[in-house]
């Protein structure tokens, strides 16, 4: 099969979409915006169904092995004969299932937008930014080779920044924008460090010989790499570490995690594309892309796991206080984005020990369906409310029958509730740590229970507890709304039941994951302990979670304000840097830098004053100086010189 002659139309077809409704969509198709911009996503989606199709089931194998394709590749720039920059597409089992994973997401939102934006002015635009993310996302996962992920890691962060910012008359959104767009950058500066380092050791940018070259023991960039150190920690090491570092900032880990809480001042359809799909799983999908190099060296797995497991839990703690229902979600991103870091971080290259590589990814691919859905479900809530906050809901399910259902099987997914899509990659996961590292494993069991907490927390508040009073004629909102929650919900129910370790695992062979009854007793107990707890706390309204939140005193107050983060990064930002480097650097600019520069120039002002009249054009006033001078010579050399 010819993947070339139309896999580059799988990015290509966005991109369209955003030229086209970026320059004529406000003033020639207003009206039709968002459906050409879901007409070219679909084709889109139906390419990358094809692909996945002829990759896993025709032609992807050879000798039981997933192959890695490059079927599309041109040479940019050439720096010499072995480097270059090449734009290319990759075809290998994540990069396949992940262009499944989002053009089917982001097509759910462009449909759920339809009905969600369609009284927006600037609904041309919103369409166009869509587009823009979504090709951004898909060349970033399609990237053949490491400086090619690099850009579309970039455009990725550009279209966040439009998308986030896109009521740009909202100083909240504004703020938020760049908030998301600063902190990441800092992140991205350790990536491109990373990758640069990388390269350099490798000898090129390209995927399959960079990992080639660094996991054969016997090669002189092994050696090179491996030997060569920096402050007692080897450059592999080092290399790693600042990759891992821009995929945190991504994927919001602990401590670079400030900006997605805020990320939610965007359209909630962006926040669901943002948060099941696309960006935040950027980092997961880089830190799998290198994982052959990752699981040669300990120590950067080590900090994987651990930046993920500690990510995990705190999130979760947060998310158990917060009263926005976007930013309880936003949270729970966070926790399960760590849940596919430490299963990453607790794998191996081979076999059974590549057990937590696959987890990871069926958690990624099966978080798609059912964070997308509570996020457009949580859309459908807010247009229907006018409002973020659970006080301000409650005994919605008599208004919102469909929201309801698809809400509530979302949850069961989450919490890791059986036959859901959740439950099956959340017991991979958990068996892989179980195997790796009983710590992680208590740990990581801990918090499956404080997640079936917090979603039915939000559940319970949301269509139980105290019905609201809802003034006119509440209604769910178009069939382009409750659509789109159907199929995700579909897809929540279906998606465990894939044997994903026959297509996707660390080796590219099949990977049998058995389902263990027995192992699976704990989780479940766990989470149904959490639904529970929530039922008793939030079913009806009471006193209960008052006074649990007193019994808790500081620690729950501490969770509430997302334990200061915020606050630090200011304390650091204003009182450190600001005052101790800020403003020193301000003075020295402007009192020795610029005092330096004004006073040469007022000098050379006040001396070709002086010195000005000697050009005067007369050419009496030339020979008195003439004269002048030859006396002085005169007087110098028969008096003054010795």
């Amino acid at each position: 099969m010819n993947y070339s002659s139309y896999i580059a139309l799988i990015p290509l077809l966005p991109l369209a979409g955003f030229v086209l409704l970026g320059l004529f969509g406000k003033k020639y198709f207003k009206t039709f915006s968002g459906t050409i911009g879901i007409f070219l996503l679909l084709a889109s989606t139906v390419l990358a169904l094809y692909t996945a199709y002829q990759y896993f089931f025709i032609n992807g194998k050879v000798n039981d092995v997933y192959q890695s394709i490059i079927p599309v590749k041109y040479t940019w720039l050439q720096f010499s004969s072995g480097t270059s920059i090449d734009m290319g597409i990759i075809l290998d089992p994540i990069s396949v299932m992940m262009m499944v994973v989002v053009t089917f997401v982001s097509l759910m939102v462009h449909i759920f937008s339809l009905g969600y934006m369609k009284s927006e002015e600037r609904f041309g635009t919103y369409y166009s930014f869509l587009s823009l993310f979504t090709f951004s996302m898909l060349g970033l996962v399609v990237a053949s080779n490491i400086f090619q992920i690099y850009i579309f890691w970039e455009l990725v962060g550009v279209s966040s920044y439009l998308l986030i910012g896109f009521y740009y008359d909202r100083p909240s959104a504004v703020a938020a924008s760049k908030k998301a767009f600063v902190v990441t950058r800092f992140a991205d500066l350790g990536f491109l460090i990373g990758i640069l380092i990388l390269a350099f050791e490798g000898g090129t940018l390209d995927f399959n010989t960079l990992i080639q070259r660094l996991t054969d023991t016997q090669s002189s960039q092994f050696i090179s790499i491996t030997t060569a150190s920096f402050l007692g920690v080897s450059v592999l090491t080092w290399a790693l570490t600042l990759v891992f570092i821009g995929g945190a900032g991504k994927s919001a880990m602990f401590p670079l995690h400030i900006w997605l809480p805020d990320a939610m001042e965007g359209p909630t359809p962006v926040s669901a594309l943002i948060h099941a799909a696309t960006m935040v799983v950027a980092g997961v999908y880089l830190v799998a892309r290198l994982f052959p190099v990752f699981s040669i060296n300990e120590s950067s797995l080590h900090i994987v796991t651990w930046v993920g497991m500690f990510s995990a839990l705190l999130a979760a703690i947060i998310a158990c206080t917060q009263t926005d229902i976007k930013r309880v979600l936003a949270f729970s991103t966070m926790s399960q984005i760590g849940y596919m870091m430490f299963a990453l971080g607790v794998a191996h290259k081979n076999g059974e020990t590549g057990l937590g590589y696959t987890a990871s990814m069926f958690h990624l691919f099966t978080h798609a369906f059912f964070k997308s859905l509570l996020f457009l479900c949580a859309g459908a809530i807010i247009h229907l409310v006018h409002s973020n906050e659970m006080q301000d809901m409650g005994g919605l399910r008599k208004f919102m029958p469909v929201t309801h259902l698809t809400f509530l099987i979302a949850c069961l997914a989450i919490a890791g509730i059986p036959p859901f899509a959740g439950f099956f990659s959340k017991e991979e996961i958990l068996l892989a740590t179980y195997h790796a590292n009983k710590i992680v494993y208590v740990i990581a069991l801990f918090t499956s229970g404080l997640t079936a907490f917090y979603m039915f927390r939000l559940y319970f508040s949301i269509f139980w507890n105290k019905p609201k009073e809802l003034h006119g004629h509440p209604h769910e909102g178009t069939f382009s709304m409750k659509f789109p929650l159907i199929i995700l919900a579909t897809g929540t129910m279906v998606a465990g039941f894939i044997p994903f370790g026959h297509y996707v695992s660390s080796d590219g062979k099949i990977l049998e994951t058995p389902f263990h009854l027995n192992f699976s007793i704990a989780p479940v107990l766990f989470a149904l302990t959490g639904i529970l707890l929530a039922l008793w706390m939030y079913k009806k309204e009471s006193n209960r979670p008052h006074r649990v939140a007193s019994a808790l005193g500081g620690l729950y107050h501490s969770a509430y304000k997302k334990f200061y983060m915020d606050e630090i990064y200011l304390f650091i930002t204003k009182k450190i840097i600001f005052n101790l480097v800020g403003r020193p650097a301000n003075w020295i600019d402007k009192n020795i830098v610029d005092g330096t520069m004004n006073g040469i120039a007022y000098s050379t002002a006040k001396i070709s004053g002086w010195i000005k009249g000697i050009q005067s054009g007369k050419v009496q006033g030339y020979a008195l100086y003439f004269f002048s001078g030859i006396i002085l010579l005169v007087i110098v050399v028969l008096y003054l010189w010795k």
